[in-house]
């Protein structure tokens, strides 16, 4: 890979930041304003999306709360990052066990925060870029290990996907 490939793609890769829990709105969105705003922040991965019917989809199929007069708020956008990220490896079905550990035995900002952070130092550590962000020190039972898993695949997903564009525009040019 050519050295000015490489460092675009860290510098698209550096460009991707979710919210911290207390930045996420908590004044009700619409749903279509939940997908303009979750929609936003994965640009900078590319191989990340979601669409207004995926939400709906995983509010009926219990993955996230019922909104409330048609709104959504903190937890359920905290939530929608996180699904629309672990969707690109394990099916919904296998995240709807990860959510159940996570509520049995974490609130929801600290679930949240921790999956942030692993996800920017995995990211961090493939792409060769400063992270500020450090281990969380979580007890390393068996369901942190699982969580921490996912979001490893989950990165290294991110990376070979930026390194096959690359490599697929390379080959159409």
């Amino acid at each position: 890979m050519k050295p000015e490939n490489k460092e675009a793609m860290k510098q698209k890769i550096n460009m991707f930041r979710l919210p911290t829990y207390n930045e996420i709105p908590d004044v009700g969105l619409y749903l279509e304003q939940v997908t303009k705003y979750v929609t936003g922040f994965f640009e900078p991965i590319e191989s990340v999306n979601i669409t207004a019917s995926m939400i709906s989809n995983y509010v009926k199929k219990g993955l996230i709360a019922n909104p409330v007069k048609k709104q959504y708020y903190r937890e359920q956008i905290a939530d929608v990052l996180f699904i629309a990220i672990a969707k690109t490896v394990i099916s919904l079905e296998e995240i709807q066990i990860l959510l159940e550990i996570q509520r049995k035995s974490y609130d929801c900002r600290k679930a949240y925060e921790f999956f942030v952070a692993e996800l920017e130092l995995a990211l961090a550590k493939l792409f060769d870029i400063e992270c500020d962000k450090e281990t969380q020190p979580h007890e390393n039972n068996d369901d942190i290990i699982l969580v921490r898993n996912v979001i490893t695949t989950v990165a290294h997903k991110i990376y070979l996907d930026k390194v096959f564009l690359l490599y697929m525009n390379r080959i159409d040019k």
